[in-house]
This record gives C-alpha cells, sequence and structure tokens, in this order.
C-alpha cells in the first residue's frame, strides 16, 4: 500500500473546497437579498406576474406608511399609485406603442414585459393619504426559460428633486421677471434721457433767445455814435457782465445735465497742448491782467500731443484758470507746466498762490452747487464747473486732482492719454478782424437774406448792419418766404435761424441746396440750438458757418465777411444795382 506524500490534493479535498466556497457564496448573495429587503433608502416591491406584491421592503414601508403585510398577496402597485397619471400614462403609452393599454397595472408595467428599459416618475399615494413622488424603475423578472415570474419596481424619494425643480422654475420666472422690469426700466430710462435731452435743447434756446436781445442790444449801446456817458457806460457794463455771467451759467448747467444723462458727445483725437495753450493764454489774459495776476505758461519743445477731445480741454483749462485767477490773492501769480506723467500720461498742473484749502474742503471740491463757504464772498460762482471739469476729464479717460496748503496755495492738474500721431488735422483758420468800413474794400455792394421770425432778433440784425453801409439787407420771417425771396433776389449771403414757424431752417437749406440757381450761396445758422449735438447737426446738414445766440457782435461781423468772400471766390454773383420785387411779408 502507497503512501499518500504531500503532492496535489485528492478529489475529496477538491469537492471540499468547492463546497465551501458555494456555501459561503449563498451567504453572501442572503446577505445581500436581505441588506436590499432592509434597505430603509429606496422602496422595493416585487410582484408576480399578475401583479399582486410579494416583496414590500422595509423602505417601501418607511416611505410609504403600510406594513408588509398589508399589502403583500392582497393588492397591485397599481392600487397605491395615482389614478390620473395611471390613465395619462396609459394613453401615452397608447399613442406611443399604437395599441390600446389599460390605466392600471399593465401601464406601468408595459414596456419592461417586452425587456425595454423603463424609468419613470410616479406619485404613490400613502396609507395616511399623503402623496409621495417618486423615480421608478422597473425590471421584469425570469426564470431558467426566460419566462416572466414577477416584476421588480424600485423606487426612490423624488421630493428633494422636485422641491429643487420648483425652485428652479420659480427663481426662472423671478429671473423673468426681473429681466422683464430690467427692460422695461431701460427703455424707460432711454425715453427718460430723450425727453431730458430734448428739454434742455428746448431750454437752451429759450434762455438764449431773451440773451440774444439782452447782451446783443447792449454791445449795440456800448459802441454807439455818440459814445455813451460815463454814467451809462457803467449801467451797461453791468448789463453785459451779468449777461455774459447768465449765459456761462446756463452752459455749465446744460453741460452738467447733458452729461449726467449720458448724451454728451465728444472726439478724441491727437491734439496739440502746445496749441491748446497759446488759445488759453489769449483767452485769459485779459482776465488775469484786469485782477493784477502774472500768468506763466510753458515754453513747450514741440506740439506734446495727447488724445483727446480739443474743444473740451480747453473749456477744462479755461475753468481751472479763471478759478485760479478769481480765487487768488492781490499780486499772485498761477504757473502751469506741463510733464510726463506714469502709464504714458501727460500732467497739465497750474500752481497758484491762493489762499489754499483744508482737507475737509478738498473732500467736497467736485461736489455740485458747493462752493466751499465762499457763498456770500464777492466772486460769482455756482459750484458748477469743477464738477463739469471732472466729468469731462474722465470721459476723456483721464485724471484730475487737486494739491492744496492752506496759506501757501493750490495745484490743480489734469492728466490726459499721451500719444503719437504723424498729421494733426488742421485747425479752421482763423479770420482776422474786419475793421467795420463805409464800402467793402472791393467796392461791391453785398446783400444778405436774414429769415428771422422773432422780431427783436431781426431788429438787432438791423441794428448791427446799420453801421455797415456795404450790406444791403433783406428779411423774411419763415422759411418758405425766405427761400422764395433767395430764388427772386440771389442774395451773397443768407442768415437763417433754425426754429421757424412753417418749415424750419435746416429744411429751407435743404431746398435752397437742390435748387443749382442757389445752391451756390453760403447761409450761416443763427439760432439759439446751441447745444453741442445742434451745432453738429447743423454744419453736417450744410451750413456755411453757425452762430449761437447770443450775438458776439465781433464775431457776427468777421463771419459775415468771411461768407461774403466764399460767395465771391465761388462765383456768386455780387447784388449791384437790383430790382427788387414786392413781397408780401406779413406782419
Amino acid at each position: 500500500m502507497r503512501k499518500s506524500g504531500k503532492g496535489a490534493p485528492g478529489l475529496g479535498t477538491v469537492t471540499a473546497i468547492s463546497e465551501d466556497q458555494r456555501q459561503k457564496a449563498l451567504l453572501k448573495t442572503g446577505a445581500l437579498q436581505t441588506a436590499i429587503l432592509n434597505s430603509a433608502n429606496f422602496s422595493s416591491i416585487a410582484t408576480d406576474e399578475r401583479g399582486v406584491i410579494q416583496i414590500f421592503n422595509v423602505g417601501a414601508e418607511r416611505m410609504l406608511g403600510y406594513a408588509a403585510n398589508e399589502v403583500v398577496n392582497r393588492i397591485t402597485p397599481a392600487d397605491i399609485s395615482d389614478p390620473q397619471e395611471l390613465v395619462a400614462r396609459a394613453a401615452a403609452l397608447s399613442i406611443e406603442r399604437d395599441t390600446p393599454i389599460a390605466p392600471g397595472f399593465e401601464a406601468l408595467v408595459f414596456k419592461a414585459r417586452r425587456g425595454i428599459e423603463d424609468v419613470y416618475a410616479l406619485t404613490y399615494i400613502c396609507k395616511d393619504g399623503s402623496r409621495l413622488p417618486a423615480v421608478v424603475s422597473v425590471t421584469a423578472l425570469q426564470d431558467a426559460a426566460n419566462a416572466i415570474i414577477g416584476y421588480l419596481l424600485i423606487g426612490t424619494d423624488n421630493t428633494a428633486r422636485q422641491q429643487a425643480e420648483a425652485e428652479r422654475r420659480r427663481l426662472d420666472g423671478v429671473l423673468k421677471d426681473s429681466l422683464l422690469e430690467l427692460k422695461k426700466a431701460k427703455v424707460a430710462a432711454e425715453e427718460a434721457n430723450l425727453a431730458k435731452s430734448d428739454f434742455l435743447s428746448s431750454m437752451s434756446h429759450e434762455l438764449r433767445s431773451p440773451l440774444n436781445a439782452i447782451l446783443g442790444f447792449a454791445q449795440l449801446m456800448e459802441t454807439g455814435v455818440p459814445p455813451p456817458t460815463l454814467r451809462q457806460k457803467d449801467c451797461i457794463d453791468q448789463i453785459l457782465q451779468a449777461g455774459w455771467y447768465l449765459l456761462a451759467l446756463i452752459n455749465e448747467i446744460l453741460d452738467l445735465a447733458l452729461i449726467e444723462s449720458g448724451r454728451l458727445s465728444l472726439s478724441p483725437e491727437p491734439m496739440s497742448l502746445a496749441e491748446v495753450l497759446a488759445d488759453c493764454q489769449a483767452m485769459i489774459e485779459p482776465q488775469a491782467q484786469q485782477n493784477g495776476i502774472r500768468v506763466y505758461f510753458p515754453v513747450l519743445d514741440g506740439p506734446w500731443l495727447v488724445r483727446a477731445d480739443r474743444t473740451r480741454v480747453k473749456q477744462v483749462l479755461v475753468n481751472l484758470l479763471t478759478n485760479a485767477i478769481k480765487y487768488n490773492r492781490v499780486g499772485g501769480r498761477v504757473d502751469l507746466r506741463c510733464t510726463a506723467a506714469a502709464d504714458e500720461r501727460t500732467r497739465i498742473s497750474l500752481q497758484d498762490t491762493g489762499e489754499g484749502l483744508a482737507p475737509d474742503k478738498l473732500a467736497q471740491l467736485f461736489q455740485p452747487f458747493n462752493r466751499l463757504g465762499q457763498e456770500a464772498g464777492a466772486q460769482e460762482g455756482t459750484g458748477i464747473g469743477l464738477v463739469v471739469c471732472k466729468r469731462l476729464v474722465e470721459l476723456m479717460g483721464g485724471t484730475i486732482g487737486v494739491d492744496s496748503t492752506v496759506g501757501v496755495g493750490s495745484t490743480f492738474w489734469i492728466e490726459l492719454n499721451a500719444t503719437v500721431a504723424l498729421h494733426l488735422a488742421a485747425d479752421p483758420v482763423e479770420t482776422p478782424t474786419v475793421a467795420l468800413v463805409a464800402v467793402a474794400a472791393d467796392g461791391v455792394l453785398h446783400t444778405l437774406l436774414c429769415v428771422e421770425d422773432n422780431p427783436a432778433n431781426l431788429m438787432l440784425v438791423e441794428c448791427l448792419l446799420e453801421r455797415r453801409p456795404d450790406i444791403r439787407l433783406l428779411s423774411a420771417r419763415d422759411g418758405r418766404r425766405g427761400v422764395e425771396m433767395a430764388r427772386a433776389c440771389m442774395p451773397d449771403v443768407i442768415l437763417m435761424d433754425i426754429n421757424l414757424p412753417g418749415i424750419s431752417g435746416i429744411t429751407a437749406l435743404h431746398i435752397l441746396a437742390e435748387d443749382p440757381a442757389t445752391a451756390r450761396i453760403p447761409v450761416i445758422a443763427l439760432s439759439a440750438n446751441a447745444m453741442p449735438r445742434d451745432i453738429e447737426k447743423g454744419l453736417e446738414s450744410g451750413f456755411f458757418r453757425y452762430l449761437t445766440k447770443p450775438i458776439k457782435v465781433g464775431e457776427f461781423m468777421d463771419t459775415l465777411d468771411l461768407a461774403f468772400k466764399h460767395a465771391l471766390a465761388t462765383g456768386q454773383p455780387a447784388s449791384i444795382e437790383l430790382k427788387f420785387p414786392t413781397f408780401d411779408l406779413g406782419p
């Protein structure tokens, strides 16, 4: 008899190991099945092939409130489902599968019976009558011969997801309503800005019209023959001073309103600081001499180019210079400097020898209508100018600031973006001032047609031209009559108001431009519509020049002379020995 060694295990040993593994697997499977049946996190409902519940796990008991013995072998899952949802599901499946399906258990397992994966939302009716939204996965159970022996419905509580979905829909609705309100608010704001802009334009016209008469006739009296007495001149000076101050105030308020409404248009382009400072020097020197203040401008080694709106830069600098002179001490000085700053910027600083500002006043400096306690002082002001300066500089991409020491003075500065340009746009050639003479230099009698409906404004033009015997004046009170007279009389130059009865001055201009006989006549706009967009619109329409009311006598005369020269240069016939037809101009 041969003894067994330590080699390969015998058949009995292998069989014992396999049985042990099988028992362990069965125990593990049983444990898993028990864990599934006892899980409280989802409902597990198993039915026989007819749909009668056979297994109702712990999760189903917890979620639905029924004990297993209350439903097993008693009802189908359809009996604890929302009947209206069953009807709706049956109807939808009937259409989808093109076959009639009953609204009961059949509707719950129709797809699973055909081997189609099926997951759907279902509302269970709990024992206490409450409703439990669930997501149910349905699977057909088969035996070894692939025959269906039942169905397994695994459900998870869908309350949280439905609540989240409802909250999402609510938030979507709130967002939609908010966007709608925002859109309405935007439209309302745009309409308000447009109305505000129209109001500002109208107010500019309404305020400037009476000022035109006041300042125009005051200038006539100031330069009249014989000259006014000293007492009369003092009175005229007061009228002119108050009138120009009121005009400046109107301009500042309108500028501020335009900026705040977002309708101020700027034209940033490469511009020469050297040229702008030269212009500012010419404008500010009379005020500086009158106040006994010395103003020192820098001598620049080149154009010093910045990218900004030339007109607005000049406006800012003149405002800062005016303040530096106005609030300086007797015999004081103002020093201007241009220096390179960080981030490719150029700084323009104005240092004065005034009283200086304390820190608490510096903090209030750029507040509208805040004059920092100067309301009772001798100097006129509104507290608007610096606010406008700040907004303008910032709109041009720059910064503005101030450093001040009480008893020493203040230094206001602005920084603008430096730039390099090969060519600068040529500035308009300045028209030299022409002295008033009895006849024109060329001995020609010129004809001017003035289209103006305001009697005071027309009278002012008539009084101004009484000093120009070389100009013959015709007048019309509305746009249509102005066009008729232009065609009949062929004046050398036309002076056109914008706001006219019947047709506007712009419409009249277009009619004249379309007629070959009158197309070459220079037409000068003279209007109280002085908003920047009004001027821009007028020049784009084709006016030779655009003058605003109140009239500045020197500028007015120079523009007329320039227009007459232009008319002669372009071949417009001069008006000599004209025979004027009779027009019924009305009252």
